[in-house]
């Protein structure tokens, strides 16, 4: 099991040294979400402080583009340090070709799908990513609570890439804390992306050690 700390719940004023700490708990990605104020109606960071976040940490950054036209933008968040990409179905018109063209750059490439978009759609392209991410909230706004039907959507994702014996991870992010991770770790999650759950009250390190402990015992079912 991963844990992927998303900054959009960070102290913006001390970013750096938040990354640091959430490395020191433990974290194995950093979560970036990029909103446009058009796909989502937030607005959020750019590439510039992607690349802020790459030079304090040594851990991959786990870039969620919730964009338009995220195509135009694939280039700019690469070179700015993204280790993994990740793009919306619902946003590409070109969804495999898009997913190519992250690969071609050196980094690995992620697809995410919003609660009412079905698994099924990415059934034509499993070879194409490298990891999927299963909103289980409506994309745009941190704190929100899980939907409690996108439990079962995880476990017929996990089902859809067991089926294709496909090696790509499963991300979930959504109202992840200690009361929604054993159902999400069960359901077959393989990476969790915790915002206010990971850096509440000034105590990342504490958070993340806590998270990791209840997801640990769960088996995947």
């Amino acid at each position: 099991m991963k844990l992927a700390p998303s900054i959009l719940s960070a102290d913006f004023a001390r970013l750096g040294e938040q990354v640091r700490r959430a490395e020191d708990g433990g974290a194995d990605y950093i979560h970036v979400d990029v909103m446009d104020g058009r796909f989502v109606p937030n607005l959020t960071v750019g590439p510039l402080v992607v690349e802020a976040v790459r030079r304090s940490t040594s851990l991959p950054l786990d870039v969620h583009l919730m964009i338009e036209e995220p195509e135009r933008s694939v280039r700019d968040f690469v070179a700015a340090g993204a280790s993994i990409l990740t793009v919306h179905q619902e946003a590409c018109r070109h969804l495999q070709a898009t997913l190519a063209l992250i690969r071609s750059l050196g980094a690995r490439s992620g697809v995410s799908l919003c609660p009412a978009t079905p698994v099924g759609v990415l059934a034509e392209i499993t070879d194409d990513f490298d990891l999927v991410l299963v909103m289980t909230v409506n994309p745009g706004f941190g704190g929100q609570g899980l939907i409690p039907a996108t439990i079962g959507k995880v476990r017929r994702m996990r089902k859809l890439l067991g089926d294709v014996n496909s090696e790509a991870e499963l991300e979930v992010d959504g109202g992840v804390n200690v009361e929604t991770i054993p159902s999400l770790v069960a359901a077959g999650a393989d990476v969790l992306v915790a915002g206010s759950a990971a850096f509440a009250h000034d105590a990342v390190e504490k958070n993340l050690r806590r998270l990791r402990e209840v997801a640990a015992p769960v088996g995947t079912v």
